[in-house]
């Protein structure tokens, strides 16, 4: 019923995504484990149920909680009273005890099937988004095996420095740049194919939001049928203009904010990443170097904290359609200072100074050191914000019992779990969740092994093995130390596949430079046939990476034909139903019509 009242829509068994209705629930299809709806769809109706509790009487009630007393005034939701009078402290899924600890040891505690997870259960229990990410992140890891046998072959060879042929160098590493692009581009195209295969197993369609026609107009879809004839055609004579001045509004305003942004980071955070960069390279005491990168660590998570809040805030005045869509406009932004704080440096030493071992000592120390930190402090700083409030808590209870021994235990399941901190972003968390720094951390991840793959094959080993700990730390994250997160509708990875997108087409310029710079090593500039064949390959590539999509179509032949097969069924259906009801009309009109002739005859006779 809450469903119903809500206007959830769901496929139905001959394709067609209808308004679910309790009566026909039988025409619904069902999810891979049986239920009827979804975790995510009943997230929104358990939401619907307790916040619709309203004080339907003609006068207020009193209510009294511990010795206090306060109005429940007509019409007011009382679990919303009960926030603000601090008795209820925050609402929150509780995680299911057993289907929990049956993912701890069929997912998060199973490192033997590495890349192996089992979807669908992490679909059902936590909802499409984050199955989506660990379905992506497994697909990753996997594709990842060939550029890392690839990279670790060519370090065991150590061309180039064991062996006096420099010809030979030449010749490999192009070799391994394009397959490592080729690889890029393909796992891009194929991930797509993989990614609308799942949300067809998951009845879960890539549909825009049926009422986001009806919020452009200042409507609702109730109003609109409900409405009379004259006030339909009244809207409808409007609409057009309602669409365009919103359209063009909106794209303004994105703009407008995008501009800010980048105004923001060419010239306050770039100019700032080179004077460390060019610092760090001048100094020669280690002590200094130390103490110059702490300094520079600190400022800059204070910067990029204080620019994902003015991100979040220019976003809060941009007609974004839905969620999903204020989360992706943050995603573009935030991204653009993590790339300038991540990459400048990097560019700095490739560029400047044009030597391949300085550029893997520096790729080694970001890619080993960072990650690894980045590892530690994401999965131990839960634990002890979580171990802290316990002990703040079992110390409170101990002061009140006036007693300094024996073992306080919780009350329930719910407070221990209460205590749990959340599953939320780093920055502009009221938008975004945890997923926002995990895949923040792939895509860095990506472009780091993909820009300087030239300089550095074996960049791709150290990704794999990070990303077989990441699979399992992330789902032991989920399932102990965070509270169980709110489900999210995303049916894709949004922004994030774009980025990665993005970061293919920098690696093929950045490859081409670097292999240019190492043909090139006495700095002439001559276009020689070495040079410019690098030159060729990079248009080469370039045009592979924009033209691959035609050849691979980005949904399995299957989906598709099931997808045609609906739309068939659907039609036929619709066709039945139409000429139904016109030949009932057809008969009816007939049928007065006749009525009227006799009636007209008699009259007539008389």
């Amino acid at each position: 019923m809450a469903a119903a009242e809500l206007q959830i829509t769901k496929q139905t068994r001959i394709g067609m995504e209808l308004q679910f209705h309790w009566e026909e629930v039988k025409a619904f299809e069902r999810q891979p484990d049986g239920s009827l709806f979804s975790w995510c769809e009943r997230f929104y109706c358990y939401q619907h149920l307790i916040r619709g509790i309203k004080n339907k009487r003609q006068t207020a009630i009193t209510l009294k909680y511990d010795g206090k007393e306060f109005k429940w005034e007509v019409g007011e939701c009382l679990l919303q009273k009960l926030e603000t009078e601090g008795i209820v402290k925050r609402v929150f899924p509780l995680h299911d005890e057993t289907k929990r600890k049956k993912l701890l040891y069929s997912w998060a505690l199973h490192w033997w099937d590495f890349t192996n997870q089992p979807i669908d259960e992490i679909y059902s229990y936590f909802g499409t988004k984050i199955a989506v990410y660990f379905a992506f992140l497994g697909m990753y890891t996997r594709w990842l095996l060939f550029p890392a046998a690839f990279g670790l072959t060519l370090q065991i060879i150590n061309f180039g420095y064991v062996l006096e042929f420099r010809s030979l160098r030449l010749l490999v590493l192009p070799i391994f740049f394009v397959s490592i692009i080729l690889w890029a581009i393909m796992f891009s195209q194929f991930w797509k194919r993989k990614n609308s295969a799942l949300l067809a197993r998951w009845q879960i369609s890539y549909s825009m939001e049926a009422d986001v026609g009806y919020k452009l107009l200042g409507m609702d879809r109730s109003s609109v049928q409900s409405a009379e004839k004259p006030v339909r055609k009244a809207h409808i004579k409007i609409e057009k203009e309602v669409f365009q001045r919103n359209e063009w509004f909106g794209r303004l305003l994105r703009f407008r904010n995008d501009a800010l942004v980048i105004l923001s980071i060419i010239c306050l955070q770039l100019p700032f990443e080179l004077a460390y960069a060019h610092t760090y390279e001048v100094m020669e005491s280690d002590i200094i170097k130390f103490g110059l990168t702490a300094i520079y660590l600190f400022a800059i998570q204070y910067l990029t904290q204080v620019g994902g809040k003015i991100s979040v805030k220019l976003i809060k005045h941009e007609d974004n359609e839905n969620k999903e869509k204020r989360a992706d406009s943050l995603v573009y932004k935030v991204f653009g200072l993590y790339f300038m704080q991540s990459y400048i440096g990097v560019f700095y030493h490739a560029l400047l100074h044009r030597s391949f071992l300085t550029l893997r000592q520096v790729l080694i120390l970001r890619l080993l050191v960072s990650e690894v930190l980045q590892n530690l402090w994401e999965n131990s700083l839960p634990y002890l914000k979580y171990s802290y409030k316990k002990y703040r808590i079992r110390s409170k209870k101990r002061q009140e019992k006036k007693s300094s021994s024996g073992k306080i235990q919780f009350s329930s399941r719910v407070e221990k779990e209460y205590l749990k901190p959340s599953y939320s972003a780093s920055i502009g968390e009221e938008i975004e969740d945890g997923l926002f720094d995990d895949l923040l951390e792939l895509a860095l991840q990506f472009g780091m092994i993909m820009m300087f793959a030239s300089a550095f094959p074996l960049a791709f080993a150290f990704a794999i093995l990070n990303n077989i700990t990441e699979i399992r730390t992330d789902a032991l994250k989920l399932l102990t130390m965070f509270k169980r997160p709110q489900p999210r509708a995303a049916a894709t990875i949004g922004a994030w596949l774009n980025i990665f997108q993005f970061l293919t087409v920098m690696s093929i310029c950045t490859n081409c430079a670097l292999l240019a710079w190492l043909y090139d090593e006495e700095g002439r500039w001559k276009i020689e046939p070495g040079l410019a064949a690098i030159l060729v390959m990079e248009h080469i590539l370039l045009m592979i990476k924009f033209g691959f999509s035609r050849f691979v179509p980005e949904e399995p032949a299957w989906v598709r034909a099931n997808r045609m097969k609906n739309a068939t069924q659907a039609q036929d259906v619709c066709s039945k139903r139409i000429l139904r009801s016109i030949s009932a009309e057809k008969e009816s009109r007939e049928e007065k019509e006749h009525v009227v002739e006799k009636e007209f005859g008699m009259k007539k006779e008389e």
